[in-house]
């Protein structure tokens, strides 16, 4: 299998890698900074950025799936989504590739709290989506918006918050809404759910909530 990784550098991009490699998979990353990625001796590496339409590509030629951990790296408004999802949507239509597995967020659609309890409902909402999360939400829309509209076998997992600690093994899936009471995950138990969607159609053309 070959697979193409976007984000790699990231938190849960890395552990993709690590997942890919351990696999058997050969593995191509768009790196900024390869000199800096754990992983670089064991991976094909394309030197750019994912707002360079010729190094996202290089990055998609040849495989046969693709993964994005892209995402903002801060609450400011950055674009990442907005600018990058296009483009590699734009390559692997050039390049022939159909699967495209994205990490998004719980936030990409409006009904992603229905089963949650009326306050917390109208807490995120109001407070936290609104506000604090105001840009990573938009661009988690944006990219909603154009996986969706894509035409590829694209599927996005949409968790809540994402914690560094050690993944459990156990998490329930919804592809309605967020499982009640579902407000964490670690971001190895999200990797390893989207490691499994490699060959899996069950989720293709949809998105999918996870959380404990």
């Amino acid at each position: 299998m070959k697979v193409a990784i976007f984000g790699a550098s990231g938190a849960t991009g890395r552990l993709l890698t690590e997942r890919s490699l351990a696999a058997g998979y050969e593995v191509t990353a768009l790196l900024r900074t390869p000199a800096e990625f754990p992983f670089g001796d064991r991976v094909r590496v394309v030197e750019g950025n994912a707002f360079d339409a010729a190094a996202v590509q290089r990055t998609v030629e040849g495989a046969e799936v693709v993964l994005s951990a892209l995402g903002a790296c801060s609450l400011k408004k950055e674009d990442v989504l907005e600018r990058a999802i296009p483009l590699i949507v734009e390559a692997m239509r050039a390049a022939g590739v159909r699967r495209i597995i994205a990490l998004g967020s719980a936030g990409a659609l409006p009904d992603s709290l229905k089963k949650q309890p009326a306050w917390r409902r109208w807490f995120v909402q109001n407070i936290v989506y609104n506000t604090f999360l105001k840009w990573p939400v938009a661009s988690q829309i944006s990219q909603w918006k154009t996986l969706s509209a894509s035409g590829l076998d694209w599927t996005m997992v949409m968790p809540p918050m994402l914690l560094n600690s050690p993944g459990r093994g156990k998490y329930r899936i919804d592809n309605e809404a967020l499982p009640p009471h579902g407000s964490r995950i670690s971001r190895e138990d999200v990797a390893d759910f989207m490691m499994q969607q490699i060959g899996n159609p069950q989720w293709a053309g949809k998105g999918v909530y996870i959380a404990w």
